[in-house]
């Protein structure tokens, strides 16, 4: 088995992400505007759609949005601990008999036949998280898939910032009171992050060229019995759609939520959120800019692509 997938399945089943990603829309503004982006796509392509396939589907968040819709939706995860949960919120909102759950890598899609689902969803980049066998994955998910599909993966022009920003998860905290360990340890550690940051020419570089974060030292990590993050393939804008095309995909349409939240700091970013009109305004407005192929690249975590198959 892949370092990838190892490192995967071990961080993804530690027992407290279920309850811990359930939240993360009560967390962060970036997953806020992202969830908003992706939904807003959803609910306007579901015409002639019954079938879905979720894969890396998490606690649920559009898998019971789609069972809620009338869709039956397989729900495919690496994770027991977001199975778990989700299937505790799908109980909750009515629609567990809507949803059949599966525990599974995006590596290991054999079991399913050509063509079996009308939509095919993969959101939050779990592809980026199958390097080397990346490419691959993306054409398991179109073979399985018989009208459209949806992705999110990690996005290179999105996380190359990041290297020159130690404390960019800072910006997008909602509530800095609130009892999360990330965003504890996001504030705790946030003077430290700056002291400490020396900018690197040849760590941006060689994500630039080759796309890849993380490698030998989570491999070590793992090896030594830690909990790694994973192991990260970034795309390319121009990259996606040349493998979205290989395998067949049609109409493809490129998007980077979180492109103009970017652009503003938090506390107005948390005065929007906490105005229910200007927030729905502004997730609104969100969707629209970050659907510009000129800004596609530097949505904040994931770019996003659709297109169809028939």
């Amino acid at each position: 088995m892949d370092y990838s997938r190892k490192i995967s399945e071990r961080l993804w089943n530690m027992p407290d992400k279920g309850e811990l990603e359930s939240h993360r829309e009560e967390t962060f503004i970036d997953d806020i505007i992202q969830k908003s982006h992706i939904e807003k796509e959803l609910l306007c392509h579901l015409d002639g759609i019954k079938t879905v396939f979720d894969g890396g589907a998490g606690c649920g968040r559009f898998s019971i949005l789609l069972a809620k819709k009338g869709c039956a939706v397989t729900h495919f995860d690496i994770s027991q601990p977001m199975i778990d949960k989700a299937k505790e919120l799908a109980k909750k909102d009515g629609v567990l008999d809507k949803i059949t759950f599966v525990k599974g890598a995006l590596e290991d899609l054999k079991d399913f036949n050509d063509k079996s689902f009308d939509l095919v969803i993969s959101f939050d980049a779990p592809i980026s998280y199958t390097y080397p066998n990346q490419k691959k994955v993306i054409g398991e998910l179109i073979r399985i898939c018989r009208k459209r599909i949806m992705l999110s993966v990690s996005s290179r022009l999105g996380y190359l910032p990041y290297l020159a920003n130690p404390i960019q998860k800072n910006q997008f905290i909602l509530d800095e009171t609130c009892e999360d360990p990330f965003v504890k340890w996001c504030i705790d550690n946030k003077a430290n992050a700056v002291e400490s940051f020396h900018f690197s020419k040849d760590s941006v570089m060689n994500l630039y060229k080759e796309g890849l974060m993380g490698g030998d030292s989570e491999i070590a990590t793992y090896e030594d019995g830690g909990t790694p993050w994973c192991i990260t393939y970034t795309f390319m804008p121009d990259e996606l759609v040349d493998i979205l095309k290989t395998y067949g995909v049609k109409n493809i349409k490129l998007a980077g939520p979180g492109a103009y939240a970017r652009t503003l700091p938090n506390e107005l970013l948390v005065k929007i959120m906490n105005d229910s009109k200007q927030r729905s305004d502004f997730l609104d407005f969100c969707h629209l800019y970050d659907s510009n192929p000129f800004v596609c690249g530097m949505g904040k975590d994931n770019l996003f692509a659709q297109g169809e198959l028939e």
